[in-house]
């Protein structure tokens, strides 16, 4: 009988499918933590893994992939994978995987009700009548959402369902992305602008691009002193993208009228963050794609990605890391 390959499993497995890679591989249910500093016979299980399942908790570098020689695959659970070192990996031809497609809805869908509720002060009218200062007058008036215009910064999967919600909402829509999106502009979707004229023409900002060695830090002070004052700023992609210090001060100033943020530089945030004092801030604890139908379709591809991998087959979602980086 051939032998099995061995796999190394941190991401969490709803039962029928950890069966179902128990039953095809040498399953070895692990942790992150366990990982970073492996005991004696999980070091030696990681000399012998060809394959990885994990969240992306997991720091895939030079050190790592020392302690795993034989690994042929990572599958990450998740769209993201900016818990891998692309350079190393293509030098030492690792494939990565992810998992695409199937959280885009559940994501767009998190980023528009973000910009609705920043405009229409949902969450500042909520406290209004909690606190009751109902009582004593009436609430600050918000915004009409039609005919305000909405940049995304990136064009991909993701930027196009936002792109469909908003323009359903009577909003205008305007993007960025390096190579321009000819069929969008087409069909109506949304007009482009060059990156400075998306962050100073928008009134709601809202980033849809990966979080890569070229894009880490890329909005910072010069950004948010391009925009409006009465603009607002949308994250749901990565917190790594935005200089999260330049962020805050200009939440604090005043200098643009507000945020929404399912993310964040380092994740979770303490309670004393500086985010968590600011009243104009939305924050969300990354669940972009945290519902039980997403997760289980991403869980579910992740599985697949892994399997096809060690079993000699082409994965249905492979990172292009060269591309990537």
């Amino acid at each position: 009988m051939r032998e099995r390959p061995t796999v190394l499993v941190t991401a969490p497995l709803p039962d029928d499918l950890r069966d179902l890679v128990a039953a095809r591989t040498d399953m070895v249910a692990t942790t992150a933590d366990a990982l970073a500093a492996p005991d004696e016979a999980l070091a030696q299980r990681m000399k012998e893994a060809v394959g990885l399942l994990t969240t992306i908790r997991v720091k895939i570098d030079d050190d790592f992939l020392d302690r795993c020689p034989k690994l042929k695959v990572v599958s990450n659970f998740a769209v993201g994978f900016d818990n891998v070192d692309l350079e190393v990996v293509q030098r030492r031809q690792v494939m990565i995987c992810n998992t695409p497609g199937v959280l885009d809805a559940a994501v767009a869908d998190i980023a528009t009700v973000m910009l609705l509720c920043l405009g229409r002060r949902i969450f500042q009218n909520d406290r209004f009548v909690r606190e009751g200062s109902w009582a004593k007058g009436p609430a600050p008036y918000s915004l009409d959402i039609a005919g305000k215009t909405l940049g995304l910064l990136g064009m991909g999967r993701i930027g196009r369902l936002v792109a469909e919600r908003a323009r359903a909402f009577g909003l205008k829509v305007a993007y960025y992305k390096p190579n321009r999106d000819g069929e969008a502009e087409a069909a109506g979707l949304a007009n482009y602008l060059e990156r400075d004229a998306l962050f100073a023409e928008s009134d709601f900002l809202s980033v849809h691009c990966p979080l890569t060695p070229k894009t880490r830090g890329s909005i910072g002070a010069r950004e948010f002193a391009l925009m409006k004052k009465s603009a607002f700023f949308v994250n749901t992609a990565r917190g790594g993208i935005v200089d999260e210090a330049a962020l805050i001060a200009v939440l604090r100033e005043g200098r643009i009228a507000g945020a929404g943020l399912d993310v964040m530089v380092k994740e979770p945030i303490p309670g004393d963050h500086p985010l968590c004092s600011l009243p104009n801030v939305i924050l969300q604890p990354h669940i972009g794609s945290a519902t039980h139908e997403t997760r289980r379709a991403m869980i579910e591809l992740a599985v697949r990605n892994v399997l096809a991998a060690v079993e000699g087959r082409q994965p249905e979602a492979v990172v292009d890391t060269a591309k990537a980086a």
